[in-house]
Order: structure tokens, then C-alpha cells, then sequence
């Protein structure tokens, strides 16, 4: 295994090397039956936070797709990252939210699936940079880190703004490409 993982690497720096990054940008997500869906989860430490916001989406006219948990029952955050990733992962869902105690360990979760782009935000900056510059697809939170009000704050940002383009397209793809190199591996 770690003999694959170091020839990846070796590949990757020699296609680096040879085969510069397209400079094409990398299209924005086409609107489809996902349009306006979002999957959103949590872990029993982030579950009130998780029923307020979907509250709050549906609200605002979001179609909202609830991956768990139902209660503030102890339960394990990687299964409920999993289940919002897959659900962005598959087009079933343009946009993920998933909440926890810190938001740090359902975004690594969220990451191992392929096609998603997680990030953590705990405030409105980083919630609009990582749409803008990073092209993020799923949004994650630490129920116990920020409030209520702030949480709903960073939520219509990060559904508010587009994605960029332009000069941020070049590193998006360099994302994919990593991506793809040790997608390879499963």
C-alpha cells in the first residue's frame, strides 16, 4: 500500500513537471433536479443547531434533505458526513451541510469522497472564500464553536455566492487532478 500511495506520488510530481494544468476553467456546477437541494446532517452534538438551520432553509424555499441524526442520543459524526458527502457526491443534492461539536473531523470524512469539496468555515470570510476561490460543495460547522445566529450567518453567505472562475479555476483543477491521481488506488 504505502509502495502505491509513494509511486502516486512519484507520478504526480512527474506529471507536474510534463504536463502543465490546463488553463481552462473548470465549469461551475450545471443546474439540474439537485438545483436548490441540500442535504444536511449532524452529529447528536450538532443536531438542535441541525434542525434550526434546516428549519431556516426550508423556510427560505430550499428543498432539504435530512441525513441524521434524529436526536441527542451519542452517535458517530463520520456516518452522518458520509451519508450529506454521498448525497453531493451522486447529484441527488447540489449542497451539503453537516454539523458537529468543532466541524473539523465531517469535513476530513466529507473529503474522502470523491467529488466533494468540504470546508470548514466559522465565520462569513472563510465561508465566502471557500465558494468563491475553492469551489466548495459542502459546508461544514462546530456546533460548539460558533452560535445560532452566526451559524445562519455563514449558511446565506456560502449559498450566496458563486463560484469565481477566472484565476481560481486553474487551482480548482489542480484539486481534481489530485483527486483523480489516488482515486486510482481504491
Amino acid at each position: 500500500m504505502v509502495s502505491k500511495i509513494v509511486d502516486g506520488m512519484t507520478s504526480a510530481e512527474e506529471q507536474t513537471e510534463s504536463t502543465p494544468v490546463s488553463d481552462q476553467p473548470v465549469p461551475a456546477p450545471e443546474p439540474s433536479a439537485s438545483s436548490g437541494h441540500i442535504a444536511i446532517g449532524a452529529d447528536h452534538g450538532g443536531y438542535p443547531l441541525k434542525e434550526k438551520l434546516a428549519f431556516k432553509l426550508k423556510e427560505s424555499g430550499y428543498e432539504v434533505i435530512d441525513c441524521g441524526t434524529d436526536s441527542h442520543d451519542p452517535v458517530d459524526y463520520p456516518d452522518f458526513a458520509h451519508a450529506v458527502a454521498r448525497e453531493v457526491a451522486s447529484g441527488a443534492c447540489q449542497w451539503g451541510i453537516i454539523i458537529d461539536g468543532a466541524g473539523i473531523g465531517s469535513a476530513m470524512v466529507a473529503n474522502k469522497v470523491p467529488g466533494v469539496r468540504a470546508a470548514l468555515s466559522y465565520d462569513i470570510s472563510s465561508a465566502r472564500n471557500s465558494r468563491e476561490h475553492n469551489h466548495a460543495n459542502v459546508l461544514t460547522l462546530g456546533a460548539g464553536l460558533i452560535g445560532d445566529g452566526l451559524a445562519w450567518q455563514i449558511v446565506e453567505e456560502w449559498l450566496s455566492v458563486d463560484w469565481g472562475e477566472g484565476r481560481h479555476a486553474r487551482r480548482a483543477a489542480k484539486i481534481d487532478e489530485i483527486e483523480q491521481q489516488y482515486s486510482r488506488f481504491e
